[in-house]
């Protein structure tokens, strides 16, 4: 977790682990199936155990850990059916918000994309995987969050954050940086153009790439 936490201090102390805390597993640092320290947490996050166990049990509602009786926290581990679940509901709700952002034109954002872009494309060319990791969501939501529809767009929050674990091991492979910035570059040009239904088409491509990668890595562990 990061080390200028206190900069980052939210209101109260659960909000404060919370962020840690998700954080930690949307970018991997705490890896599917590892047990959550929660002693050893609390001490490194210089908090209670009380804030921790109330942030537990938000990400736990989340879908991000789990419990189990006698053995305590869990990062959450995703079958390959979860995966594909949790993608395909990701695809009919974001051509939503998608459809509606390309509908609404909003001002200056291709120009916020493409800033973002660039971001994206100099982390997939140094390979480094926790950047490139961040950047795309950043491009994605720059895109989903302009829908102007809130609780859409926390619902499909929600699904990304329980898969960003898998999506860092997407981007380990040179190749797959490479494909993700090819079809970045097709939704910025369908944008320019105002071809939102090629928009779509761009990121159901995105999704299932990443879909079938991560079927390799989820499939042999269920055999």
């Amino acid at each position: 977790m990061s080390g200028a936490v206190e900069r980052r201090r939210p209101r109260t102390a659960q909000q404060f682990v919370l962020e840690e805390l998700r954080s930690a597993i949307t970018s991997g640092e705490l890896r599917p199936g590892a047990p959550i320290r929660q002693d050893a947490l609390a001490a490194r996050l210089e908090v209670s155990r009380v804030p921790l166990r109330e942030a537990l049990k938000t990400l736990e509602a989340e879908g991000l850990v789990v419990h189990h009786v006698h053995r305590g926290y869990f990062v959450a581990e995703l079958s390959l059916g979860d995966l594909e679940e949790i993608y395909r509901i990701r695809a009919l709700l974001e051509t939503e918000a998608v459809s509606r952002t390309v509908a609404l034109r909003p001002d200056g954002l291709v120009e916020s994309l493409e800033a973002v872009q660039c971001e994206v494309e100099r982390a997939a060319g140094a390979g480094d995987v926790t950047a490139m990791a961040e950047a795309n969501r950043r491009f994605h939501f720059t895109l989903i969050d302009a829908c102007g529809m809130p609780r859409l767009v926390r619902m499909i929050t929600t699904l990304w954050d329980s898969t960003d674990a898998y999506r860092s091991l997407y981007y380990t492979d040179p190749e797959h940086r490479v494909t993700a910035v090819r079809e970045h570059r097709g939704v910025l040009t369908c944008l320019r153009e105002h071809d939102g239904q090629h928009v779509v088409d761009w990121l159901d491509d995105h999704r299932a790439h990443a879909v079938a990668a991560l079927r390799t890595v989820l499939a042999p562990e269920e055999d």
